[in-house]
C-alpha cells in the first residue's frame, strides 16, 4: 500500500533520507518524493531544474502498516501519515495511477511541450499529452501549467512544467 506522509515543508529530502536509513527494507519498500521538471532562465540561458510536486509530503510504500507506524513515530520532524482521524488511509488507486503515469518509476514529471491554437492548448509531447482538460492556467513566462487534480481527499492545484513553443 502507498501512504502520504505530511512533513515540514523544506524538510522533505532530509526526512526521506532518515526514513530510508532507519526503517528496514522489510517494513518500508520505498520512500520517495515526487518532483516535476521546470525551466528557469539565468545567465541568459534556459536551464531545466526540478521542484517538489507536493511540497510538505513524502510517500511511503509498505505492506506492514503497523510496523511502519512504530518506526515512523521515532523519526523527528515527521508530522503525520494521512488518514481520516481514526485510521491511516492508503492512497486511492487513482492517486497511485497519477503518480505512476505522470512520474513513472523515477517519480519525476517531465516537461511537456505544446502550442496554443485559437486559445486552445494542444500538448504534443510529455506526460500532459491528452490531459489538456485538467489544465487550469498556464504561465508561459515561467514555462509551467497549473493542473487541478483530486489528491489527499481534496481538489488541489499542482504545478507542472509546460513549454508552449508557439501560438497560432
Amino acid at each position: 500500500m502507498w501512504y502520504a506522509v505530511q512533513v515540514r515543508t523544506g524538510e522533505e529530502e532530509k526526512i526521506k533520507f532518515i526514513c530510508n536509513k532507519l526503517i528496514s527494507n522489510d517494513v518500508l519498500k520505498e520512500c520517495f518524493i515526487s518532483y516535476y521538471e521546470k525551466k528557469i532562465k539565468y545567465m541568459g540561458k534556459w536551464h531545466t531544474t526540478t521542484e517538489i510536486l507536493f511540497p510538505g509530503y513524502i510517500f511511503m510504500v509498505s505492506d506492514h502498516i503497523d510496523d511502519l507506524l512504530l518506526n515512523v513515530k521515532k523519526i523527528p520532524k515527521l508530522i503525520k501519515i494521512l488518514g481520516n482521524g481514526n485510521e491511516i488511509i492508503p492512497l486511492y488507486d487513482r492517486e497511485i495511477e497519477f503518480l505512476m503515469m505522470f512520474g513513472k518509476e523515477e517519480h519525476l514529471v517531465k516537461m511537456s511541450y505544446g502550442y496554443i491554437e485559437n486559445d486552445k492548448i494542444i500538448i504534443t509531447d510529455g506526460p500532459m499529452k491528452d490531459y489538456e482538460g485538467i489544465i487550469r492556467r498556464i504561465d508561459r513566462h515561467k514555462r509551467k501549467a497549473v493542473i487541478e487534480i483530486e489528491f489527499f481527499g481534496r481538489i488541489m492545484d499542482v504545478s507542472v512544467g509546460l513549454e508552449i513553443v508557439k501560438k497560432i
